[in-house]
């Protein structure tokens, strides 16, 4: 077994035993926190049915439902803070891990793709290189957002599942995402580089990462000193990488226990047409992407698709893409794409190419719909379909990324953002798979971008 192989191994055996772990945690200790939590639910639901009775806040009935609804959310949120103290051992290990990971990829990102442009060298060929890779995003996302919409109409879960919906007036605690052209042009310019790098926006990393290698490779010989000093700082960064993901097995292990202790094999039982008719839809988009994948690479999309195992079980099992950039980074340039494509591209990517997030945003806004028995027109959906392309292009970053965006953007066709209330108690389990799409749809991004351009060179080891 290589190193390689070996970590790959140590990765999916801590999966399997979080998730067994997290199980038995579910049933032996966390069973009267979730069942408490569960119960106040209920009596929350309760009492706002029986307010929306009440129509005056003068009513001799509206004093004592307000205060049984105060005292069940005191209840939930004690019982919430007692299950999360008991899950401080297990979260505290994929904390670690991600903050390393976070440490590692703004420099990552600044350092690699520095000495990407600056070795591409004309500013013509940098715009060449961006046009392909605009050209696969926007393709690639209109795929997703279009499977979601057809799979979605086919299937109809918001109908056949007979969820009972939470009231109108339910606080989802999120936190509308007000989409503006302006505010999104004007946020892709950084003001300051060490803000940037500080907050992990890398968009933003990447723009100024442009301007700086163009202005290295026009300055000619001087700028060869400088290029060399971020080549190697950039090697030394894809050591600590190295380093850092030895503590991923335990990262998942934690994430996973974690994950399950709270939600418990239940919430799959409840949700399992929905969980499993959303990652039916996800493997199509996968088998759909790799088709293409194949038109372009020929038989070496099936070595791709075997080189991102590692990264693709990291981001599964961490729900965070991010975590998996910088090993999905080295096994791209190990398949053989150039490290200048591989470090313009990649980047670019986790802002504009976000697959498997669009896939869901279609699928759960149209859900949502149908629960509520919203009919929508063909050209209504293909409105929302177009809002969603461009709303998502922001929000990189931002926790809970595309139930934001499904706040804003259901909420112009009058769908009552209390339905993402039934989507919140899984939506941890459902970006675990957004997050491994992401990174099988960036990986293949950037493998046909080096093919375009004739610089996908043999594999290696």
């Amino acid at each position: 077994m290589t190193k390689n192989n070996r970590l790959t191994f140590f990765i999916f055996l801590a999966l399997v035993l979080g998730v067994g772990f997290g199980y038995y945690l579910n049933v032996k200790s966390f069973d009267s926190y979730n069942q408490a939590i569960v119960n106040a639910d209920q009596e929350i639901a309760k009492v706002d049915a029986a307010l929306l009775k009440v129509k005056d806040t003068a009513d001799v009935s509206y004093a004592p439902l307000n205060a049984a609804k105060k005292q069940a959310l005191k209840t939930r949120v004690e019982n919430e803070k007692l299950r999360e103290k008991k899950l401080e051992p297990l979260t505290l290990l994929s904390d670690i891990f991600l903050r390393l990971i976070k440490m590692i990829v703004a420099p990552l990102v600044f350092t690699t793709l520095v000495v990407g442009v600056a070795k591409v060298g004309d500013i013509k060929a940098v715009g060449r290189i961006g046009g392909k890779t605009m050209l696969w995003f926007v393709s690639a996302s209109l795929l997703s957002l279009v499977l979601g919409m057809i799979m979605v109409n086919i299937f109809r879960p918001g109908e056949t599942m007979n969820l009972p919906l939470p009231p109108e007036n339910i606080d989802t605690g999120l936190q509308k995402a007000a989409f503006s052209i302006k505010d999104f042009i004007s946020h892709i310019f950084p003001k300051s580089m060490t803000e940037a790098m500080a907050t992990n926006e890398i968009l933003q990393i990447v723009v100024f990462s442009l301007f700086f290698g163009v202005a290295t490779a026009a300055i000619g010989e001087k700028g060869k000193v400088v290029i060399e000093f971020f080549d190697a700082v950039a090697h030394v960064i894809l050591k600590v990488t190295g380093y850092v993901m030895n503590f991923a097995p335990f990262a998942v292990f934690g994430a996973m226990a974690a994950i399950v202790a709270k939600q418990g094999l239940s919430v799959i039982s409840t949700y399992a047409l929905f969980i499993g008719e959303f990652y039916s839809t996800m493997l199509l988009l996968w088998i759909i992407l790799i088709f293409i994948g194949f038109a372009i690479l020929k038989g070496r999309v099936f070595n791709l698709v075997s080189r991102m195992k590692e990264p693709v079980l990291v981001a599964f099992s961490t729900a965070s893409s991010e975590a998996a950039y910088p090993r999905t980074m080295l096994q791209l340039e190990r398949f053989g794409c150039k490290d200048k494509i591989v470090s313009f591209v990649l980047p670019l990517g986790y802002s504009f190419n976000l697959d498997g997030s669009m896939l869901y945003m279609t699928f759960a806004s149209l859900f949502i719909a149908q629960a509520y028995g919203i009919h929508l027109s063909f050209e209504q959906q293909i409105t929302m379909l177009l809002i969603l392309m461009l709303t998502s292009k922001g929000i990189a970053g931002v926790p809970r990324a595309s139930l934001v965006v499904i706040a804003g953007t259901i909420a112009t066709f009058n769908i009552p953002e209390a339905g993402l209330a039934l989507l919140i108690g899984i939506d941890p389990l459902l970006d675990m798979g957004r997050s491994a799409t992401n990174v099988i749809g960036n990986s293949l991004a950037t493998a046909v971008v080096s093919k375009w351009e004739g610089e996908l060179s043999p594999a290696q080891d």
